[in-house]
């Protein structure tokens, strides 16, 4: 049965509220991998980490004491190489490319400055400490990994082709369109098509996210991972397996990652302007003092002639003391603190540079069930009319449902939770669509929508009712109705406030649910507006329109998801959020940012920490630059600023 309101003959309903889906938005490609923990190998990372060790134990041995000077210079040398030999390579790298003043390039020129001025361990440190900072940021980022297992589930193995006199088993892409498949139940549809013979109720979760299944039946249009429950149909191919919609959300996982916007690393943020601001202050220490003695315009300032050298030396020492060990390592750890803070509230962030970016959400788009609201069917609201009391449409519902596998039924008789008597239950009938009817304890009962109350002739009065309903008569006598709805998650509204509070401006809803239910569930829950009755293709479609409007004020946008049909938006959005605890392997692996316990209110939580946590780095960088330093330019060698 299904439950959906529709009051075709008697009453009057206003159209449904469903926003066209815009265009999608052809971004381009940004040329930037989606920084997630599945960007570098494992293999690649402990590679990474060898050399990083064995480098550090070459560090060491450095300072044994007596050992000769050119040995203590070569193992110096080696460490710096098997240590910062990535960072100097990646500076190098992105200079070609136009792009300097990074990280990198900082302590590139940092450090060969300080192997210039002989100062090897000054060089060798400032690349293992920015290495520890790494590290324990990628601690958190390791936690995150999880292989997209459900990709591969949604994907079906075979097809049943039918073929005169029998059945045949082979590979999806070899079905041609116009071709006749047999699905039966348990099985997953291959193939986008029609229906051409027999009925069956669909699992159209992996698709559209839903919980109830969809009644199938000959004329249907159904599609690529939909999974049959009870019955066998027969399905006339409309597509090839290529263009299903199945392969289409591959695709969507796929591509989304090249279409993301890249989120920068705040030390990187920083280094753009700094990085330059040293280098050229460097370069007038190194000319201007000696160009002003010789001009003859400040020989005051000097006890003794200057030359060239001494001053490119005295430069190179000013470089080395402006890349502090304890700021590219402070920036990092910064950021992991606010890392570890957020996972022991049950918030998985996957890289300093999505905690960061939070600071910067002004656009949140959530999708519905499983999100906001729990993805389970209850028994909202029981409304007895013409004498009868609540009890006796519960008790009639649960027994004429008693016999039925849907889960409207099923939540029917979970809500009325007391053992139904087989004996009273006789002339039970089910109608495609529409509902039941049967005799319980010689009372002629009618459950059903709409449309069944129609088809039997019951006048009733409250078709506009919200959510799924289930009406009831009793010897065709109206009794009452009963709504089924899926339950909004307790916080939700609450995060949904707090999170506009802390500067998210805009908010959207994006669900498979009809347009009656979407309504009723974003205006509960205050949110700005929705999209309703929306196939994966669309959810991305959407995603990207409001993007791309953000993209040119400036703004970020966030989207929220459980399912493997968000998979491809969530992978889209600036900043990607799963449910961890009933979210899709596939929907965790494409976040940025995890929710453990599946709670909205985590949002606005990880909001703060990132707040705190980008407060409590500026602080950190404040008090670098203005605590008093030990350090005389004037002096021949300078200590190390490690």
């Amino acid at each position: 049965m299904t439950g959906s309101c529709s009051c075709e003959q008697k009453c009057e309903i206003p159209p449904k509220k469903k926003r066209s889906p815009g265009e999608p938005k052809n971004s381009g490609d940004h040329g930037h991998s989606h920084e997630h923990g599945h960007c570098c190998g494992q293999e690649e990372n402990s590679a990474n980490w060898k050399w990083t060790i064995t480098g550090a134990v070459l560090f060491a041995a450095a300072f044994i004491p007596s050992i000769p000077a050119y040995a203590q210079i070569a193992l110096f040398v080696a460490a710096y190489l098997l240590i910062g030999g990535d960072i100097v390579k990646s500076a190098f790298r992105n200079m070609l490319k136009g792009s300097f003043f990074d990280e990198n390039f900082l302590m590139t020129i940092a450090t060969l400055g300080a192997f210039a001025i002989g100062e090897y361990p000054e060089a060798v440190a400032v690349m293992l400490f920015f290495k520890v900072g790494e590290f324990f940021q990628g601690m958190a980022l390791n936690k995150s990994r999880k292989s997209i297992r459900e990709l591969v589930e949604l994907k079906p193995d075979y097809a049943n082709l039918r073929i005169p006199g029998a059945v045949e088993k082979i590979s999806p892409e070899a079905v041609k369109v116009g071709s006749v498949i047999v699905v039966k139940p348990g099985e997953k549809i291959p193939l986008d098509g029609t229906v051409t013979d027999g009925e069956a109720f669909l699992d159209t979760s992996s698709l559209t996210g839903e919980s109830v299944p969809r009644k199938a039946k000959k004329g249907d249009e159904v599609l690529a991972g939909m999974i049959s429950n009870d019955g066998m149909i027969e399905i006339k191919t409309s597509k090839t397996f290529g263009e299903s919609t199945a392969s289409k959300i591959l695709k969507l996982i796929e591509n989304a990652a090249s279409k993301k916007s890249p989120t920068e690393k705040f030390i990187t943020k920083f280094a753009r302007y700094y990085t330059p601001a040293v280098v050229f202050a460097a370069l007038l220490i190194a000319v201007v003092p000696v160009l002003l003695y010789k001009s003859g315009y400040a020989p005051s300032l000097f006890s003794h002639p200057e030359t060239f050298s001494e001053w490119i030396y005295k430069a190179l020492v000013f470089l080395v003391i402006s890349c502090p060990c304890a700021l590219v390592i402070s920036i990092p750890l910064g950021f992991f603190g606010g890392i570890g803070a957020s996972s022991r509230r049950g918030i998985l962030v996957k890289g300093s540079n999505h905690l960061e970016a939070l600071n910067h959400l002004t656009t949140l788009i959530w999708d519905k069930t499983g999100t906001l609201t729990r993805g389970v069917f209850r028994v909202a609201e029981i409304n007895a009319r013409n004498g009868f009391s609540k009890d006796e449409i519960l008790g009639l519902a649960a027994a004429a449902e008693s016999h039925s596998n849907h889960p409207i039924a099923k939540s029917i008789m979970e809500a009325y939770s007391k053992k139904i008597s087989e004996r009273e239950i006789s002339d039970y009938r089910e109608f495609s669509g529409m509902g039941v009817k049967a005799k319980i304890s010689g009372k002629e009962i009618v459950i059903g929508n709409d449309k069944m109350m129609h088809a039997e002739n019951i006048p009733h009065s409250d078709c506009r009712a919200k959510g799924t309903v289930a009406f009831l008569s009793v010897n065709g006598k109206y009794a009452g109705h009963i709504i089924i709805s899926d339950e909004i998650k307790e916080d939700a509204r609450e995060a949904v406030l707090e999170a506009r509070k802390l500067g998210v401006e805009r908010q959207v809803m994006l669900t498979g649910d009809s347009a009656d239910n979407a309504r009723e569930i974003s205006e509960k829950l205050g949110i700005d507006e929705y999209y309703a009755e929306l196939l994966p293709h669309e959810k991305v479609e959407i995603t990207e329109k409001i993007i791309a409007e953000n993209r040119k004020a400036g703004k970020l946008t966030g989207f929220a998801g459980d399912g493997i049909n968000d998979a491809p938006s969530i992978m889209r959005a600036d900043i990607g959020i799963s449910m961890g605890a009933a979210g899709s392997d596939a929907a965790i692996e494409a976040a940025d940012i995890v929710l453990m316990t599946d709670e909205p209110m985590h949002i606005p939580e990880a909001i703060r920490v990132a707040r705190r946590t980008k407060r409590v780095v500026w602080e950190n960088i404040c008090l670098l630059y203005t605590s008093p330093s030990p350090r005389d330019l004037s002096t021949s060698r300078m200590p190390s600023s490690a």
